[in-house]
């Protein structure tokens, strides 16, 4: 059977973002096209399909690493400030993703049915959540045909 490790990530979250946006399971929040992703930006998100795409990325983050809260998923999706500014004395700094953009995700996907919070260890991936990422991660599999990628043919 394949599992969200047999596949690339990238494609694998492009394929979950289709799958969750034609199921209507998450839907973007009113205040999404003012918001930014974190304090170090000035402008909201470009993508036209940032919100699936987010919370796709975030089933799948929590699904690899979890149990995680929203503080360690917003460090993963922070930004660090190292290439701009080179003649600086100053080392370089890490700055927090958006919580309210991580935590209404995580929010949108337990009402689903994909995540749950695990007493105060943080929030896991459910057997439905498990089966969404497998059976995406399958039909990618199928989708890329690249031999390479099968464990066992």
């Amino acid at each position: 059977m394949t599992t969200l490790y047999d596949v690339p990530a990238e494609d694998l979250i492009e394929a979950i973002a289709d799958r969750l946006a034609e199921d209507g399971d998450v839907e973007a929040p009113d205040w999404i096209e003012f918001t930014t992703t974190g304090v170090d930006r000035e402008l909201p998100p470009e993508q036209d399909d940032f919100w699936p795409r987010r919370v796709a990325s975030l089933l799948r983050k929590v699904a690899v690493d979890g149990p995680v809260g929203v503080g360690s998923l917003a460090t993963a999706y922070g930004n660090t400030k190292d290439g701009s500014n080179r003649y600086q004395v100053r080392p370089p700094s890490q700055s927090d993703g958006s919580r309210k953009i991580i935590r209404t995700a995580l929010q949108q996907l337990e009402d689903a049915g994909y995540v749950e919070t695990e007493g105060n260890d943080g929030r896991v991936v459910t057997a439905e959540g498990r089966k969404l990422l497998d059976s995406v991660a399958d039909d990618v599999l199928e989708e890329l045909d690249r031999p390479e990628l099968e464990r066992y043919a």
